[in-house]
Formats: C-alpha cells, sequence, structure tokens
C-alpha cells in the first residue's frame, strides 16, 4: 500500500510554464499562492508542470478550493529507518503489565492465605481489603492520574447490581482460601468459562458455538477429577469457589447487558473503581454482624498466638489488601489495552502461573490424577480461550 502525507506549499503557480505548448499565457487560476508537488522514486514534478491547466480545461480548480497539497510517496521500507517502534514500545509495556499482573496476582494469594489461617474471619478481611482499595482510588483520582467518572441516573440501579456481585464474588472466594489450599480454589474457579456460556445464553441469549461448547467438557471433567482427589477438600470450600464463579461470571455479563450506551458507559478502571468503594460500603455492616468487631488488640494478639506476631500479621493484611486491588486494576487496565479473547488466554496462564506458585511455596501434596485433572481442566480454559476467536458463520438469507 501506498501512502500520502499532505502539506502546504507557499510558491505560486507559474502562468509561463505552458508558453512552450502554444506560444501563448493561457489563464491559470492561482491556488492563492500555493504549489502542488507529486515526488516518487524517481522524480519530482512540480505545480508549475502539472496543474498549470487552461479554463476550459477539466482539471480547472474552481476558486472555492482554497487549499493546495504536496503529495508525498511514503519512504521504501530498505530504507534504513527504525519500523514501527510504537507498536514495539507498546509491546514492552504489555509484556510488563502481564509480568506485574502475575506477580501481584502470586503475592496476593500468598499473604491472603497466610492472614486468613490465623485470622479466619473472611468477611472481615475482605471489608479490610475493599478498605485498602478504596483509600488507593481516592488517592488516584485526587492525584488526578484518572479521571474522574460521570454518574448518570440511569447507570445508578445496574452499577449497585455489578456492586453487590462484585462484592459476594470476592467474598465468597476468601471464604474458600480460608476453607481448602489456594491451588484446590483455582482450580474451581477454572469454570469461570462455564458460568460465562450459561448466563451469556440465559441474559444475552448468545447461543455458543461448536468448538466453545466442546471446550467446556474438559474444563468440567478436569474440575471433577481434581476435586474428587483433593487432600484438603471440603464442602464449605468447594461451593463458596464454586459460588464465586457464578457471581463474578453474572457480573461480568450483565456489566455487558448494562453498559450499552456509549455515551454514558463508564470506563474499565472507573467502574471497577466505583464498585470497589460501593463493595466497601456494602460490607461494613455485614461484617459487624456477622462477624462482630474483630480488628481488636484482644483478637489480633489469638491470630499472634498462632505463630505470627501482631506486626506481621498487621503488615501482611496490608500487603494483601494491595495486592488485591492492584492486580485487578493493572488487569482492567491490560483489558483496555487488548481484546477480551487476548486477556482471557492471559488469564489462564496467570490461573496456572497462581497454582504452580502455591503448590510450590506452601508445599501443597498433590496427587498424580489430581494434577491431572488440574491440568485438564485449565487446558480446557485455554481451549476455550481459542474457541472464542473463532467466529460463527453468517446464516445465508
Amino acid at each position: 500500500m501506498e501512502s500520502c502525507a499532505l502539506a502546504v506549499s507557499t510558491t505560486s503557480l507559474n502562468p509561463k510554464s505552458l508558453n512552450h505548448i502554444n506560444g501563448t499565457t493561457p489563464k491559470i487560476f492561482p491556488l492563492f499562492h500555493s504549489s502542488l508537488h507529486f515526488s516518487n522514486h524517481r522524480n519530482t514534478y512540480s505545480a508549475a508542470s502539472l496543474l498549470s491547466f487552461p479554463t476550459n480545461s477539466p482539471f480547472f480548480f474552481p476558486k472555492r478550493i482554497r487549499h493546495d497539497f504536496e503529495v508525498v510517496r511514503a519512504a521504501p521500507q530498505n530504507s534504513g529507518e527504525p519500523t514501527n517502534p510504537p507498536e514495539f514500545s507498546r509491546t514492552l509495556q504489555l509484556a510488563a503489565m502481564f509480568g506485574v499482573w502475575y506477580l501481584l496476582n502470586i503475592y496476593f494469594n500468598i499473604f491472603n492465605k497466610q492472614v486468613l489461617k490465623v485470622f479466619p474471619y473472611p468477611t472481615t478481611v475482605t471489608t479490610f481489603q475493599f478498605g485498602c482499595g478504596t483509600l488507593m482510588i481516592l488517592i488516584m483520582w485526587a492525584l488526578k492520574l484518572h479521571p474522574r467518572p460521570k454518574i448518570y441516573k440511569s447507570q445508578i440501579v445496574p452499577v449497585l447490581v455489578l456492586a453487590v456481585a462484585h462484592t459476594m464474588g470476592n467474598l465468597l472466594t476468601n471464604i474458600s482460601l480460608g476453607r481448602v489450599a489456594v491451588s484446590f480454589t483455582h482450580t474451581i474457579k477454572a469454570m469461570e468459562p462455564f458460568f460465562t456460556v450459561l448466563f451469556s445464553a440465559l441474559l444475552l441469549s448468545e447461543r455458543p458455538t461448536f468448538w466453545v461448547v466442546s471446550s467446556l467438557v474438559p474444563i468440567v471433567g478436569g474440575v471433577a477429577l481434581a476435586s474428587l482427589t483433593e487432600a484438603s477438600f471440603n464442602w464449605i470450600g468447594f461451593g463458596s469457589a464454586m459460588a464465586s464463579n457464578i457471581t463474578n461470571q453474572s457480573r461480568n455479563v450483565l456489566s455487558k447487558k448494562f453498559m450499552v450506551r456509549k455515551e454514558e458507559a463508564l470506563d474499565n478502571i472507573n467502574l471497577f473503581s466505583v464498585i470497589t468503594i460501593l463493595s466497601f460500603i456494602f460490607l461494613i455492616p455485614f461484617a459487624y454482624l456477622l462477624e462482630g468487631f474483630k480488628l481488636t488488640p484482644e483478637y489480633l494478639k489469638t491470630a499472634a498466638s498462632q505463630g505470627v506476631n501482631v506486626r506481621e500479621l498487621c503488615v501482611r493484611s496490608v500487603l494483601a489488601g494491595f495486592c488485591f486491588h492492584s492486580y485487578q486494576q493493572v488487569s482492567y487496565m491490560i483489558l483496555q489495552m487488548v481484546s477480551p479473547v487476548t486477556h482471557a488466554v492471559g488469564n489462564c496462564v496467570k490461573r496456572v502461573v497462581v497454582i504452580v506458585s502455591s503448590v510450590i511455596f506452601f508445599q501443597t501434596p498433590v496427587s498424580p490424577i489430581n494434577s491431572l485433572g488440574t491440568g485438564l481442566a485449565l487446558a480446557g480454559v485455554f481451549l476455550y480461550s481459542r474457541a472464542k476467536r473463532i467466529k460463527p458463520k453468517p446464516k445465508a438469507v
């Protein structure tokens, strides 16, 4: 493909340029002291030889045209100049962001599990983590690192619904992490595509393709196999992780259903920020009603008696809250830069990284059949993300 650049020149057309043709000076309409130059690989032509047309010429320009242009052919690829440096820098930026996303996920799961082991109050822990996120969001808006959102009346109810689903999804995940191994929780959460397809069909009337449905088979089979052979299995941990899949994927599907008006839609980062603040507000009374006020010296000393001093517990709680908000923030930033399918593939790789790192760090016993089930489920997630690239053929009319 050839590309052209347009620029204004200040020289005037020379009416004498056609004298060699008929010996007379034709009527020339000057393009406001401008000229046109065209260059290719071999020659450069001036406006004097190209655009000095008689008034009866089919190429005569009417007076309403008040600009002229310089058309320049793009430089050939072998000119020695660097090719697409912005694209290369964007790739580096994405690679760095994916690395930060994975790293924050690993540390969140490690710190969070350490806190929940000695401080078994998931509602209080989740409220504290949303509080850390709320503080970070307010700082982001105060420093104008991201523009503040404009909330319209039509958005209030949808955003409240999304916030409730977001709150329940994260709370249920923490309940599961407190009951079973980190690797098992994330194996169960590999079932997310199954519920995405289910809710998309029920709420959005989207019919999945054959390949999407086929990719769900290894996911369901792998999770079932891993559950049957999981050493830390209990029904509360399993049920809460499965319920978090339902709430998280219903949130994602509902966000597609509600945020359809582009002029009013919040960007991903602000949508996440708003529902995080609302989740913090929602959970404060529920944490008190369900668990009471546990952030007291007495309860902290009780937790410290299990091998972690109060200072370490507080530091790990703050770090878990920081990583909790940061990894989700980075995830939404990546989603704004890539397609949903690419993001889904990255999320699949993240799941593998978290499972492997948690097994190594906590020295979780894993049987060969359990490993097979986990691997089968994750392979299904990868196949699902690939199947989403295949667009259904349009029906013949």
